[in-house]
């Protein structure tokens, strides 16, 4: 347990800092105080203090900065924080937590199995293919889901690459103006395809396919990546903005063409 959340003066203090970083120097005492849920009072009396303990300083009437040493404390804190977290999810919530899996083979109940991601799906042997381990609540018959906890060490995931491909909306010749040849070759090298917008449908239609998603396809491609697929999505010209700054916001890495044909 780090010190900070053992004092719950302590977390109000680090919550305070943080308003005041955030809205210096004009900061309202009643706005901090409905946000963090204490009295306006009760923020008062935390402000006088970390004034004296040298966290703010005051500029005058309801203005205030925050002190290079008290980032410093809230960044040392928020470094705890983190670590705790990363405790927490990997040491002890993932020990009591089920996980569905697909078993490989027969498994009994308690059977120790090792754990490998693919295509998107758990997969549990009692054949050592990873360092990933757990151990069954149940038995389980191959090719059954199986429940599986007291998880030990990472589990592999492959970096998700996705390819964004922009399609001319109807107006400027849809689906057939596509490079089929091209989209062609690009589905064969993805196991995951969404279509957005009626031409990308049809164009893969053209080729013979069907997207594995339609509807809600910017989250699906998203929610795939989570779990290392890569995809292939068909996205009209108008819609492009939006998919990238949704792949932006995670941090994914895409890669973009144009397979508008000239």
């Amino acid at each position: 347990m780090i010190d900070l959340l053992q004092s719950k003066s302590g977390i109000t203090k680090f919550l305070i800092l943080i308003e005041v970083a955030a809205h210096q120097p004009n900061v309202r005492q009643k706005e901090i105080a409905r946000k963090i849920g204490v009295t306006p009072q009760a923020v008062s009396e935390y402000m006088k203090e970390l004034v004296e303990d040298g966290f703010i300083y005051s500029e005058g009437r309801v203005q205030y900065r925050i002190t290079k040493y008290g980032v410093e404390w809230v960044l040392e804190n928020a470094a705890d924080m983190k670590r705790y977290a990363r405790f927490v999810m990997s040491d002890i919530i993932s020990h009591v937590s089920t996980w569905t899996a697909i078993a490989e083979e027969d498994l009994d109940k308690d059977e120790k199995v090792y754990l490998e991601m693919r295509d998107g799906l758990l997969y549990v042997s009692n054949n050592k293919v990873t360092n990933s381990t757990g151990i069954t609540i149940d038995e389980a018959k191959k090719g059954e889901d199986v429940g599986v906890t007291d998880l030990r060490g990472l589990i592999d995931l492959e970096v998700a690459k996705i390819t964004v491909c922009k399609i001319p909306k109807v107006e400027r010749g849809g689906s057939k103006r596509v490079d089929l040849e091209r989209l062609q070759t690009l589905s064969k090298s993805k196991s995951y395809i969404a279509a957005i917008g009626t031409e990308s449908l049809i164009a893969l239609k053209k080729i013979g396919q069907n997207p594995d998603v339609m509807f809600g396809a910017k989250e699906s491609i998203v929610e795939a990546a989570f779990h290392g697929l890569s995809s292939l999505v068909l996205v009209i010209d108008e819609e492009i903005t939006t998919i990238l700054s949704r792949l932006e916001s995670e941090n994914m890495e895409y890669e973009l063409i144009d397979l508008t044909r000239q």
